[in-house]
């Protein structure tokens, strides 16, 4: 690229493509460039939840990101598959959680009143009405408007969407430094390589603390592994996305079934284990025994970036000026991805953000 432009996202994964399309849509000259392949990092390792697990554990400043991404991905995933052919497939399966206990459970309600969000405590007869084919539970709590996304479906859709709308999308290309000039970012460099730009965003997801650190600058930012499952089932045989102590079960349209998640901190380590498919499938016979009669058609890991930031992302500038970061997000990257982007790129453009960016500054 022989030009200097305006924004460059360094990371190609889902945060990294929203934050590119909507500069784009802003009319803001933009380019990102992605260390390996586009959307092949955690967003296509995840399961695609609109909604933090167990909402109600997480500080106000997650519900707020949360409530305006759901709010808003409908229509998102239309005008991405009629612009594209790719549907992300965004499906309102609800989320069960079963088994918890009357004080979480009263913990949870209150937190529902409190933003308005439709929950509500069954039985053990309600609960079969809702998904028949689950191990009996004497109750659990029913979040109906909970959905979810096709998350692969999705950054291919966002990745051709910038093809047709002519923003520069280079991959393999890892950055080695973040350039700096008289106290402001210029550009990056990989492999002697020079992209120059006048603001650069880091949307590195795991990697992002190690990109900052390219630039004097120290986040708590560090990779969290979680494997997964996938399981070739019947269509509709399950309907509901269902969590128990950490693990849920997520149908798919087309009737396979997703087994999530292990949390691991093991580093940069990618490679999946035996311990964590027994994991799983432990998971899955406490949930839905009947599923024991399907093989398993896939197991992978992904990449979180982990912070000790209570699950609240990192959003704003940081360090020298032009640099910007969106990362952080844990287990949320989906349900934040949406409100993490708008609310950058309202910070960064000097726009009136769509909430109060103060819990997410990283300085």
């Amino acid at each position: 690229m022989n030009r200097s432009i305006e924004f460059l996202v360094v990371g190609g994964g889902l945060i990294g493509l929203l934050t590119a399309k909507l500069l784009h849509q802003s009319g803001v000259d933009v380019a990102l460039v992605e260390k390996g392949e586009i959307g092949r990092e955690s967003s296509w390792a995840g399961g695609g939840i609109i909604s933090p697990l167990y909402p109600w554990r997480y500080p106000d400043a997650v519900t707020q990101l949360a409530l305006w991404g759901q709010r808003r991905y409908p229509k998102l995933c239309d005008q991405l598959a009629s612009e594209t052919g790719i549907d992300p497939e965004w499906t309102q399966s609800g989320l069960l959680m079963p088994n918890l206990s009357e004080k979480e459970i009263k913990v949870a309600l209150e937190w529902a009143e409190r933003y308005g969000y439709p929950m509500a405590q069954l039985n053990s007869e309600q609960i079969g009405d809702i998904e028949p084919h689950l191990s009996h539970f004497s109750s659990a709590l029913w979040m109906e408007s909970v959905a979810q996304i096709r998350n692969p479906r999705l950054v291919q859709s966002l990745k051709r969407s910038l093809e047709l709308s002519g923003v520069p999308l280079i991959e393999g290309f890892e950055v080695d430094r973040i350039v700096e000039s008289n106290g402001r970012v210029s550009g990056v460099e990989a492999g002697g390589v020079l992209v120059s730009a006048q603001h650069v965003i880091v949307c590195g997801g795991a990697w992002s603390g190690e990109i900052l650190k390219r630039a004097g600058v120290e986040l708590s930012i560090s990779p969290v592994k979680g494997q997964m499952l996938l399981l070739k089932s019947e269509p509709d045989l399950l309907k509901r996305i269902t969590l128990l102590e950490g693990h849920y079960l997520i149908p798919r349209r087309d009737g396979r079934v997703l087994i999530g998640s292990t949390l691991e901190h093991d580093g940069f380590n990618k490679e999946t284990t035996d311990n964590a498919k027994e994991e799983l499938l432990a998971a899955m016979e406490e949930l839905a025994p009947e599923l024991n009669r399907f093989e398993v058609e896939m197991q992978w890991s992904g990449l979180r970036p982990g912070s000790s930031n209570q699950g609240i992302p990192f959003i704003g500038s940081c360090g020298p000026d032009g640099l910007f970061i969106n990362s952080g997000h844990f287990r949320n990257g989906v349900v934040l991805g949406y409100a993490s982007a708008q609310l950058l790129v309202d910070m960064a453009l000097g726009h009136e953000p769509i909430i109060n960016p103060a819990p997410y500054l990283a300085d």
